[in-house]
């Protein structure tokens, strides 16, 4: 086997990002696994997606796939190479054995049961490659009562707790608008695939990272679970309010809702001296966060009475100016035409064919020596890059049209 392979991906391009000299073997699929792996992708990695071949039984019908939402899927794919590989045939376990042995990382989401079945568990790669980190993620665990359970992200939110303590009192459980769970599983991959690869850097040796939509959503309770691990009071729903600091929350004003977060004695007394409700501070039952959360009712009423004189952008500016965090409420849309927004930068522009200029949303981090790329590549069409791949590999054109035939590749 040619050794360019190898030599590519180990040479550290700063061109191309500061990951430039990692490998990728993307076995996942859904939001999680690809989640994570955009991280790299955007930051130079080489993430070789694999797709079960077209036409081949048991075809891809991932969430988010191209003929199923070409926006999520130009968004979660960018900058990523595809390889359609079919894992079930003997010669296509073959040919990921061969990448494997070439990769720093290989990810994947299958239920434990179905990757030791197909030869691609964890013992099973490590002794192709010992410096090679193998990043799982899986709805519930790689064991216990619930490993084989499905994971779904809006189950996570539920068995979480973050339903129990999102929304309205009294109108039942809410589900939160975006699919918290897969992305912060995702996340929390790419953190720990990134500390197994500075391990690497001192020990020689790859290791097993694990994470799951459940751990990922209980991580994300916070200051939630804490109330309850560390003084075993039970948060609960408190719609658009801080549950442990008032007056927080939504707020109707003239023109439409003004988003405030007045936390503590301090900011208590500017928002009121603003407001001209000066009279309030110091009064029995406002003297201190736990004893306003007791009156919330009747101090959201009173000042809400006052926001309603003034519009969210009269308000916005007159309470910054006097240190009291607020700000407005905004669509989608909204959010992008923000001239804040538009200075960060993070909606990246891209041309895709059909649609014309586009944006995706960028990586909300940056780092002051590898400026991003103008513009991301593309999402790879499904096998885009199979010939390219398998000829690096050695494999001669002939045999890649056989495989073509048999739907290896």
């Amino acid at each position: 086997m040619p050794t360019d392979f190898k030599e590519q991906h180990r040479r550290h391009d700063p061109k191309k990002g500061p990951l430039s000299r990692f490998t990728i073997i993307d076995a996942s699929r859904v939001r999680a696994g690809p989640a994570a792996m955009r991280v790299f992708a955007d930051m130079g990695a080489r993430v070789i997606k694999l797709e079960i071949p077209p036409g081949a039984p048991g075809g891809d019908d991932m969430i988010g796939g191209r003929n199923h939402n070409l926006a999520d899927y130009e968004n979660l794919h960018r900058n990523k190479e595809s390889l359609t590989l079919n894992m079930k045939d003997p010669a296509g376990l073959a040919i990921l054995h061969d990448l494997v042995k070439r990769a720093d990382v290989f990810i994947e989401n299958f239920r434990p049961d179905v990757k030791d079945r197909l030869g691609i568990g964890y013992d099973a790669l490590r002794a192709l490659n010992p410096r090679l980190v193998y990043a799982s993620i899986s709805g519930f665990g790689q064991d216990g009562p619930y490993a084989r359970w499905p994971g779904f992200d809006s189950i996570a939110q539920g068995m979480g707790g973050l339903m129990s303590v999102t929304g309205k009192p009294g109108e039942g459980p809410m589900r939160v608008g975006i699919p918290i769970a897969d992305l912060c599983a995702g996340h929390f991959c790419a953190q720990a695939i990134m500390t197994a690869l500075l391990e690497r850097e001192a020990s020689g040796e790859g290791q097993w990272v694990q994470t799951s939509l459940l751990e990922a959503q209980i991580a994300m309770l916070d200051f939630q679970a804490a109330q309850w691990l560390v003084d075993r009071k039970l948060p609960e729903q408190v719609g658009n309010e801080h549950p442990l600091t008032v007056p927080t929350g939504v707020f109707a004003t003239k023109d439409g809702y003004l988003n405030l977060a007045a936390i503590g004695n301090a900011m208590f007394a500017r928002l009121c001296e603003a407001m001209n409700l000066q009279h309030l501070v110091g009064q029995p039952g406002y003297e201190s966060d736990p004893a306003r959360v007791q009156n919330r009712d009747t101090i959201n009423k009173t000042i809400g009475e006052v926001f309603l004189t003034r519009t969210t952008r009269e308000w916005t500016e007159l309470l910054l100016k006097v240190g009291v965090p607020c700000g407005p409420i905004y669509q989608i849309n909204e959010v992008f035409d923000d001239p804040q927004v538009k200075h960060l930068g993070i909606a990246w522009p891209a041309t895709v064919p059909g649609r014309g200029e586009v944006a995706f949303v960028g990586q909300p981090f940056r780092l002051s020596r590898y400026p991003r790329a103008q513009s991301p590549r593309l999402a790879p069409e499904q096998g885009a890059h199979t010939q390219a791949i398998l000829n690096e590999l050695g494999y001669p054109d002939e045999q890649i049209d056989r495989w073509r035939e048999t739907f290896v590749v």
